[in-house]
C-alpha cells in the first residue's frame, strides 16, 4: 500500500495550459476571421437528455439525445483588418439585413478547429466543430473613460464536435 501512495505522488505530468491554443475557422480567407483575432474561446460541451422508463413500480433512466452547447468566442477588433467587418460578412451569408434574404446553410456554416498546444508548440489536442454558424454577435459598447481595446463577442452554434486526439 505504501508503494502505491509513493508512486501516485511522484508521477510526472504536464498540465494543459489555457493560453496555448489556436482557434481557426475554415474559409478564413473569405470571412477574414484569422486565428490571431481570437482572444478567448471555450472548448465544446455536451448535455444528454434523459429518457424515463416506467415499469410496474420501478422507474429507470436511459440516455436520450445529446445536444452540443454553444461556444462563446471573443475577438480583438483591430482597425485593419476590421474584425467587425469580417463578422458582418459572415453574418451576411446567413441573413442579409437590407433585403431580408436568408442564405443557404452550405454557405454560412463553417468548420472550426481548436488546437491545444504543448509547452514547445506541439499539437496535443484537436477538436473539430462541424456546421458552425453565428448564433449571436455582440459588437460591445464604447466608453470615453476607458482605454481598453474594443472586443467582439460571438456565440457560435455547431452541429457536433469531434475530438481528433
Amino acid at each position: 500500500m505504501a508503494d502505491l501512495i509513493e508512486n501516485v505522488n511522484f508521477i510526472p505530468f504536464e498540465p494543459k495550459i489555457k493560453n496555448r491554443y489556436i482557434f481557426s475557422i475554415a474559409g478564413a480567407g473569405d470571412t477574414g476571421l484569422d486565428a490571431y483575432l481570437i482572444k478567448t474561446a471555450a472548448r465544446p460541451s455536451i448535455v444528454f437528455q434523459e429518457v424515463k422508463l416506467e415499469q410496474l413500480n420501478l422507474i429507470r433512466y436511459v440516455k436520450g439525445k445529446g445536444e452540443w452547447g454553444t461556444i462563446t468566442v471573443t475577438l480583438y477588433d483591430p482597425i485593419i483588418p476590421s474584425a467587425a467587418q469580417a463578422v458582418q460578412e459572415w453574418i451576411k451569408l446567413s441573413h442579409e439585413a437590407l433585403t431580408g434574404r436568408d442564405g443557404y446553410a452550405v454557405n454560412y456554416k463553417k468548420e472550426c478547429t481548436i488546437q491545444v498546444l504543448g509547452p514547445v508548440g506541439d499539437l496535443i489536442e484537436q477538436w473539430t466543430l462541424t456546421g458552425t454558424w453565428i448564433q449571436s454577435a455582440n459588437f460591445q459598447g464604447l466608453d470615453f473613460t476607458s482605454n481598453d481595446p474594443v472586443d467582439i463577442e460571438l456565440v457560435l452554434r455547431y452541429d457536433y464536435a469531434t475530438l481528433q486526439f
